[in-house]
């Protein structure tokens, strides 16, 4: 019943380009913070000062590419968007508010564009789920 719950999802066609972007995005910077690690990943989170930087540039890196390529198939899309819900909150606010301290309001909106985008459209997928071209919605026919 609670599978049921977290799979359900209607039958907007819409939402595929939303999981698209939200997808395509997690998946490349998660890649990168591999293939970039220095700039991208432990290097960066060491910049910023975050705690154990290389545990955190691998585990935050893992999870955008596996909650990535979850939404581009739309297979456990709420589930998946929860992580990256934080994921953009925790970058929103360690990387953004030291701009917003420095350089006023409009330099962190500019700068903080496609995490707001990238926010917002996992927020949109917790609360619609994959849509009609998901394995999501492809479960939840299956089982009723």
């Amino acid at each position: 019943m609670m599978f049921q719950k977290i799979i359900k999802t209607d039958l907007s066609k819409t939402t595929l380009l939303i999981r698209l972007m939200v997808g395509a995005v997690f998946l490349s910077e998660g890649i990168q913070k591999f293939l970039f690690a220095d700039t991208l990943g432990a290097g960066r989170f060491a910049k910023i000062g975050l705690p154990n930087p290389e545990f955190l540039g691998n585990f935050v890196g893992s999870f955008e590419i596996l909650c990535g390529i979850l939404i581009l198939i739309g297979l456990l899309t709420r589930v998946a968007s929860i992580p990256l819900i934080i994921i953009m909150l925790v970058a929103i606010a360690t990387t953004k508010s030291e701009v917003l301290a420095e350089k006023g309001f409009w330099e962190m909106m500019h700068g903080s564009r496609t995490d707001w985008a990238m926010l917002l459209g996992s927020i949109f997928l917790l609360m619609k789920g994959g849509g009609r071209w998901s394995i999501d919605r492809l479960l939840y026919k299956s089982k009723n």
